[in-house]
């Protein structure tokens, strides 16, 4: 077995008991996730996936803007059945 380091991390309880209990069910424990994470990172040269903020489209922003200034509050429909078939369509 090759020689190991002990790494210290700090997580919410909640986090490390549903991070704890997936990589149980995949097979693996903390120590193992946590070793495949650095691989992986090595491997990609920085974080294997992709970290960006989530900005709202325009078609969002135009909706925040019209609700900020009172605009369509109640929507384009007029019953909960034209909702429901422009959805479905």
């Amino acid at each position: 077995m090759a020689n190991k380091e002990n790494v210290t991390l700090r997580v919410e309880p909640e986090l490390k008991a549903k991070a704890t209990a997936l990589f149980k069910a995949l097979g693996m424990d903390l120590s193992t996730a946590t070793g495949i994470f650095y691989r992986q990172a090595l491997r990609h040269h920085g974080l294997p996936f992709e970290v960006k903020l989530d900005e709202p489209n325009e078609v969002t922003y135009a909706a925040m803007a019209a609700a900020e200034k009172g605009e369509d509050v109640y929507g384009p429909f007029d019953n909960v059945s034209d909702l429901m078939e422009a959805l479905n369509a």
